[in-house]
């Protein structure tokens, strides 16, 4: 069974009868890495909302996981999405006020599975920080400082640690590199594809920027409704 299943997707906003997202279909196998492609306006930021239960659909199905997460409670899909999705953000959503260790292990107070599986690797879940921020290459004079006083190319690396601390199945990015130039853009995705490469995670990448599609496995065009 594919990792994501999606069938016969049907999404509209009340509040906008001029937009509607329509899916027929769209598989993703484990360790792919897709890149999801349309027109603004197009719902690429609907479907993640979709996909990671934030959002249920008025028609279809979408199994992740063996796991039918249009049927879950509001509570269930909260659930779900902290155990198994990592998430980097357009602007990262770091809390600017916490350290660098504090952001990263964020999600393991959300997620027991996450928990658990940080402390199977490293024994403690600042450990598991700290080592994460050495592949990353943040350096120890950081770890303890706001991200706040980080520059933009530090914040990169936090978030990804972020998103990859428990090892989630999958990590959805929605516009990370929209506001970079293209050497942080370059160096971020470097460092993203390294990280879902070592732990096997799918990745589902949201750009507006074709340049990248050439380095991902599989391209969804979502004014097109197949993938």
């Amino acid at each position: 069974m594919s990792l994501i299943q999606v069938k016969q997707l049907f999404f509209k906003y009340e509040s906008d009868q001029h937009f509607s997202l329509n899916l027929n279909e769209f598989t993703c196998e484990g360790s792919e890495w897709v890149f999801i492609e349309g027109p603004s306006g197009s719902g690429k930021t609907t479907f993640l909302n979709l996909i990671t239960g934030l959002m249920s659909p008025n028609q279809g199905e979408i199994t992740i996981l063996g796991t039918d997460i249009t049927t879950l409670s509001a509570v269930q899909a909260d659930r779900f999405r902290a155990d198994h999705f990592g998430i980097i953000f357009q602007l990262f959503n770091l809390v600017p006020y916490l350290s660098v260790v504090e952001n990263i292990v964020l999600p393991c107070t959300f997620s027991k599975v996450k928990r658990e599986k940080a402390l199977r690797e490293s024994g403690s879940l600042e450990a598991e920080a700290k080592r994460l921020c050495k592949e990353l290459d943040i350096e120890d004079e950081l770890l303890e400082k706001p991200v706040q006083n980080l520059s933009i190319g530090q914040q990169q690396r936090v978030a990804i640690a972020r998103a990859v601390i428990g090892q989630p199945e999958m990590i959805i990015a929605d516009e990370p590199t929209s506001a970079l130039d293209a050497q942080r853009r370059d160096k971020f995705m470097t460092n993203l594809f390294q990280e879902c490469e070592k732990y096997g995670t799918t990745l589902l990448f949201v750009s507006h920027d074709v340049s990248l599609k050439s380095q991902f496995s599989k391209t969804v065009n979502l004014s097109e409704g197949t993938a």
